[in-house]
């Protein structure tokens, strides 16, 4: 973990995990540009592991598991996520945000 080094960022998305055996939903809990760690209730991930994932719409993003520690797993990015993907994704896509916007209450932006 020493050579961590990226900002992490407390976040709840719902991402999409794929193995060479198939596809499944786990929970984004923190991100970085160049990982990010996730709550998977389903299955064990062998560190050195190829996979891709999805964080909300974005993706598929090529990455690696780094660590295991069920029932979550860290994930290593094999490019660094943009600086405008990341903002972007951490402004649009945490469930912990939904309802506190003006598209999820109009009425309220002219009060």
């Amino acid at each position: 973990m020493a050579e961590r080094g990226a900002e992490r960022h407390d976040i709840s998305i719902i991402g999409k995990l794929r193995t060479g055996t198939g596809k499944r939903d786990v929970t984004i809990v923190d991100l970085s540009d160049r990982g990010c760690r996730i709550f998977d209730r389903m299955g064990y991930l062998s560190p050195g592991l190829s996979v891709t994932i999805k964080i909300g719409p974005i993706g598929p993003i090529d990455a690696t598991v780094r660590w295991q520690d069920q029932p979550y797993a860290g994930i290593r990015f094999d490019n660094p996520l943009y600086p405008a993907v990341l903002d972007h994704i951490r402004t649009h896509f945490d469930l912990r945000d939904l309802g506190k916007g003006e598209i999820d209450n109009p009425g309220e932006a002219d009060v």
